[in-house]
């Protein structure tokens, strides 16, 4: 079976939310509103899981065929080794280096990242996801994460080639916004809101941008740009979730652990499925000011169609205060879980969080 398949295979679903998401997030914290920048974070993250499902659901499991030669998942340092080693036979080959540049990029070494990338746009010069990803990462390795330059030549290359690519379009924006086109940031992050789902919290997250650029900016939106975002922020339509399941949770709050409030605390009530992927399956966002709180999770707050409660039969309930407003767990964080239950259970979930994320 072909090396760079296996690897691919490898490494696709474990590296995509440190791929994707950990940049951005870094990038969020940089912005006074972090919200809208944390929510595209996670939807962007979806896709390449959602990719590797797709694929694993046409071509089944490769390891079925041989069960001799299943074996542990690799590690990220394991799988820069067997790549390298690949690569040390065939330097030319474009997706052994991308495979190399996401793996520096879920270790956090954006340099040998952006490097990576290089080599492989060598051979797809225009390839969007390879201009995005050399940009992202090149970002990363300057001063406030600055996207200009190269990277930002790059980003507008990607989305020229590709009209649709959501993350080029969001980086793309924040480039802008950095350097305080703040028009630009509206019509470029205006273009992305029209691929995002109708009334996600996604979509919700850019229009906060949006609105946030026009003020910094002075910037009147345009009559078509209102109606992007009129559109994009509706309520979804109540038959979109009331035929679904609804999972009524109720989250309290641990005495002893009151104190560790802070000002700019939030709560995130979750959803995931405990035999698959860590994305939520359904997430609401909350002030922590509302303990104890009670919160019905539905499919109209998932992240993708493809992936809401409706696809698990089982999920866990989770509840995390986060003093930073990040969705990642980060230490310090007050977090509490439920055991596996039923989605079309029909009961109320309780969860008291109750302990501190170390």
């Amino acid at each position: 079976m072909n090396t760079t398949f296996l690897l691919a295979s490898g490494l696709l679903l474990a590296l995509a939310l440190a791929f994707v998401l950990w940049p951005l997030l870094s990038q969020a914290a940089r912005q006074p509103n972090r919200r809208g920048l944390y929510a595209l974070g996670a939807l962007l993250a979806i896709g390449i899981p959602l990719a590797s499902a797709g694929l694993y659901r046409q071509v089944g499991d490769p390891a079925a065929l041989n069960p001799a030669a299943a074996r542990q998942p690799l590690t990220i340092d394991e799988a820069i080794a067997k790549i390298r080693a690949s690569l040390d036979r065939n330097g030319a080959d474009p997706d052994l280096w991308t495979l190399l540049g996401q793996a520096y990029s879920a270790k956090h070494e954006p340099a040998k990242a952006a490097d990576a990338f290089e080599h492989a746009l060598k051979y797809k010069p225009d390839n969007a996801d390879l201009l995005v990803a050399w940009a992202q990462a090149d970002s990363l390795t300057q001063p406030q994460h600055l996207i200009n330059g190269l990277a930002r030549a790059r980003l507008q290359r990607a989305v020229a080639v590709d009209p649709t690519h959501q993350r080029g379009l969001w980086l793309l924006g924040i480039s802008d916004f950095q350097l305080g086109h703040y028009a630009g940031a509206i019509a470029t992050w205006t273009r992305l809101l029209k691929l995002l789902p109708p009334g996600s919290g996604v979509a919700q997250g850019v229009a906060d941008q949006v609105h946030l650029a026009a003020q910094r900016g002075g910037v009147a939106l345009d009559p078509e740009q209102d109606r992007v975002l009129a559109a994009a922020t509706a309520a979804p339509a109540a038959a979109d979730s009331a035929g679904g399941p609804r999972i009524t949770v109720h989250v309290s709050l641990a005495p002893a652990l009151a104190p560790r409030l802070g000002n700019e605390t939030l709560l995130y009530v979750f959803a995931r499925n405990p035999d698959g992927p860590p994305m939520p399956l359904a997430v609401a966002r909350l002030p922590a000011s509302s303990l104890p709180a009670t919160v019905t999770l539905t499919n109209a707050m998932s992240m993708s169609p493809a992936m809401n409660l409706s696809s698990a039969k089982t999920v866990i309930i989770g509840a995390r205060l986060s003093a930073s407003g990040q969705p990642l767990p980060q230490p310090g964080d007050l977090e509490g879980r439920s055991g596996p239950v039923a989605v079309d259970g029909g009961k109320p979930v309780d969860v008291l969080i109750d302990r501190v994320v170390h």
